[in-house]
């Protein structure tokens, strides 16, 4: 059943400041300096301190802290800046959207799907410590099935598509010279499947080691800068490290080398254990059916020993405990490090060779022995999702909290699973059409042996990717349409709850004149805004469907070896009809989804301004760091974390001034996971200021062990003075702590700030929703409060 869009909250009249608010007195104090923490997309530091003359005070071309040219020497004539701070921002953009290299993370999409899905946890009460590392080995199982998936879908396409089937076909290879000198017509060297296979590996192989080096070179670029040095008290330590302390303020929370590097170490090592088997399966296959013909048979047996082996070794790797946050962590695993991925490239090699070996009888037909794997792997993902699901809800029951009464992480990691099907079925297909006459298999064309006598193929086609890829394309079409259908549910709850917020609108602003175009304008915005905590149902449906969608998509492929249109040639009309309109469009979405992707990374490795609009989802997907996924793309906040950490430690450490950390959106919660890293002496000279921010409503309830109720309520006792701002209309912000602790929430702001033409607003008031919060005169009342509430503080802590 679907729920109910949430109403949006009744407007009350907008909100005053506090009864008493202090108010700084002039000359008293210290300077006082204002940290402003941009959101998604940020400006350029000119706009967003307000003067074309910005100079850089600290930082790099990465992320850097500005100071308008007027303040760059603040610090030195504190007299000038009695009664207001001293504005700088932090800007930190070019960490998600700098140079035209951004553009290839849209390849790791599903990778950051899945790492989101580990901190998608419930939170965790007393002695769940197994269930949590229950939870974290399934989602780290879940990122190495998709890592293998990816290599799986490169083999597919350089092995199966390119060296078995076209290479392999007179009529393929003869069309394309570039592969002539593979064809068996011609006799050459490399015409033997086997030698043909160990040259197509090269390309898999490549990528593993191309996704080896990005999260390598990334990690010192953006993940190796280690927290303000620290010494903890060792019973503190031991109560963070169990879970007793907030888990953002715990010192190695954003550090996490050595966890990187295992599973960077271990992720390599499948791919390139992945494509040994692929190369090693249709040769041993092969030699088993020409035993006798003069080949060694030792080696095959030492080859499948080691690849079962290695295979072994990657999951004991993979299964190890996982991140470590009660320190920053420099220690390295140098033997996983150094020996795993050298030792897995060794097998690579030692099997090539033996592929390569001499095989005059060997011919190539059908599809590559082997398809079977993206079988078992979506059963694996499957079987993951449904024992995460378990897990999650064990901790749910206990603890409470998060979206989908608990399954928010198992549904990510579904949608995770989903994305890299799609992907892998799209290239696979769109290299089949581009190589053969047909963009299906052939009706009834099964996994050939790749002996002679094998299943035949028609006169001039290929028998194209594995049937698996067009049932689970099949499939898109069903799920797209259950999506419509809810969407379609969705806005007509929404305009029904618009029309009744209108009657009420003109109310809120006493004096103003009704205008029924500006109610329903302003109502729309407030409904459409409400419709942000309706998205986990959407999430839900998706996975769901998907789930079971994908299971019967395995067990039609397997069942029938057909591709969904031959298998229901025999079945009435009308689920005849269905089957292959299913198929069709399913080829159809499949292939324009390709061709968009590929249109959008090329137009963002090109254009900065379509770069900046895909940096908005890293900014949300790559925030936290990478604990489940080694090759996702890079958590930013391992760098602006430490950086905003060291800057107000810095600061405050040097001029015994006070210090405001304002932020904005994403900005906000950067700003909260920095204070939970100050030290104690530090955090009383800091004030938070928030404004439309996603704390609560996004990742309070996305990442309840983290941003939950609790940690929140702990981090308002660790920052007295903190103050937040939000507005109906904001389709992102939305108060940060529940009713019992609203002393830290102001609002909901009053948007627009005018209902009609005033003296003050002779022009329509625009309706802001989730930006120019500073442009509100409540902005700056909470900030002087919160300047003059440290000044306080200040006296109290001195008497």
């Amino acid at each position: 059943m679907v729920p109910d869009i949430p109403t949006p909250r009744p407007r009350p009249a907008p909100s005053a400041a506090p009864d008493t608010v202090p108010v700084p007195v002039p000359g008293a104090g210290p300077l006082a300096l204002e940290l402003l923490v941009h959101g998604v997309a940020g400006a350029p530091p000119e706009e967003l301190l307000g003067d074309p003359r910005t100079v850089r005070v600290t930082g790099d071309s990465t992320a850097a802290v500005f100071r308008r040219g007027d303040d760059a020497d603040a610090e030195a004539h504190p007299e000038r800046y009695t009664g207001r701070p001293v504005p700088e921002v932090y800007c930190w953009s070019r960490l998600t959207s700098g140079n035209g290299a951004r553009a290839l993370w849209l390849l790791l999409l599903p990778f950051m799907v899945a790492n989101l899905a580990h901190w998608a946890r419930p939170p965790a009460p007393a002695g769940s410590a197994r269930a949590v590392r229950a939870y974290g080995v399934l989602v780290r199982l879940v990122a190495l099935s998709l890592t293998v998936l990816l290599i799986a879908a490169a083999c597919e396409v350089s092995l199966d598509l390119f060296a078995w089937q076209c290479a392999g076909s007179p009529h393929c290879a003869a069309s394309r010279s570039w592969l002539a000198f593979l064809s068996p017509e011609r006799g050459g060297w490399w015409s033997q499947p086997g030698r043909r296979l160990a040259l197509g590996a090269l390309v898999p192989a490549g990528l593993t080691w191309l996704l080896w080096y990005l999260s390598n070179r990334t990690w010192s670029a953006y993940e190796a800068q280690p927290p303000p040095p620290t010494d903890p008290d060792p019973d503190e330590a031991e109560e963070d490290a169990e879970g007793g302390a907030p888990a953002l303020g715990r010192p190695g929370f954003w550090y996490g080398r050595r966890i990187v590097a295992r599973l960077r170490a271990a992720h390599t090592a499948a791919g390139l254990l992945t494509v040994a088997a692929a190369v090693a399966v249709p040769t041993l296959r092969y030699d088993a059916h020409a035993a006798g013909a003069g080949l060694p048979a030792g080696p095959g047996r030492i080859a499948q020993a080691v690849l079962v082996a290695g295979g072994a070794v990657v999951l004991w790797v993979v299964c190890r405990r996982g991140r470590s946050e009660s320190r920053a962590d420099q220690r390295v695993d140098r033997a996983v490090v150094s020996w795993l991925p050298g030792c897995a490239t060794a097998v690579l090699a030692a099997v090539l060779c033996y592929a390569c070996w001499s095989r005059p009888g060997w011919t190539s037909t059908g599809r590559l022995p082997g398809d079977l794997v993206f079988g078992w792997l979506a059963l694996a993902q499957g079987g993951c999702v449904l024992a995460l699901s378990a897990v999650a809800l064990h901790l749910h029951r206990r603890g409470a909290g998060g979206v989908l009464r608990g399954l928010g992480g198992p549904a990510v990691a579904m949608l995770a699973c989903a994305l890299g099907g799609v992907m892998s079925a799209g290239v696979a297909q769109r290299v089949g059409d581009w190589l053969g006459e047909s963009g299906t298999p052939v009706a009834g064309a099964g996994a050939g042996t790749g002996v002679v006598g094998s299943a035949s193929v028609a006169a001039g086609e290929l028998a194209g990717p594995p049937v698996l890829l067009s049932w689970q394309a099949a499939v898109l079409p069903p799920l797209l349409l259950v999506l419509l259908l809810a969407a379609c549910w969705f806005a007509v709850r929404g305009a029904r709850v618009r029309r009744a917020t209108a009657v009420t609108v003109a109310a809120e602003y006493p004096g103003a004149r009704p205008d029924r175009a500006r109610s329903r304008r302003i109502a729309g915005a407030r409904a459409a805004a409400a419709l942000t905590d309706s998205a986990p149902w959407f999430i839900g449906a998706v996975s769901t469907v998907t789930l079971v969608l994908g299971a019967g998509a395995v067990a039609g492929a397997w069942l029938s070896g057909r591709v969904p249109g031959e298998a229901a040639r025999h079945a009435t009309p009308v689920l005849e009809d269905a089957a292959r309109g299913a198929q069709d469009a399913g080829s159809w979405l499949v292939g324009f989804g390709f061709v968009l992707f590929v249109t959008l990374g090329r137009r963002a490795y090109k254009d900065a301004s379509a770069r900046r609009t895909i940096g908005i989802l890293w900014d949300v997907g790559t925030f936290w760091p990478r604990a489940a996924h080694p090759f996702a793309p890079p958590c930013y906040a391992e760098r602006a974390v430490p950086d905003l950490t060291w800057r107000m430690t810095t600061w405050t450490e040097r001029t015994g001034g006070r210090l405001v950390l304002s932020g904005h959106s994403q900005g906000s919660v950067l700003a909260a996971a920095a204070v939970w890293q100050l030290p104690p002496q530090v955090r009383r000279r800091v004030a938070l200021l928030t404004y439309g921010s996603p704390l609560a409503r996004l990742y309070g309830r996305w990442f309840p062990a983290y941003f939950g109720p609790g940690p929140l309520t702990a981090l308002h006792r660790e920052v007295e003075c903190w103050r937040n701002l939000w507005r109906a209309t904001d389709p992102i912000g939305g108060p940060v702590l529940e009713a019992g602790e609203r002393d830290v929430d102001r609002g909901p702001l009053a948007d627009p700030v005018a209902y009609g033409r005033t003296a003050l607003h002779p022009l329509p008031a625009p309706v802001l929703g989730h930006s120019d919060y500073q442009a509100d005169p409540a902005f700056a009342a909470e900030r002087a409060a919160l300047l003059a509430r440290l000044v306080l503080a200040d006296r109290t802590v001195d008497a």
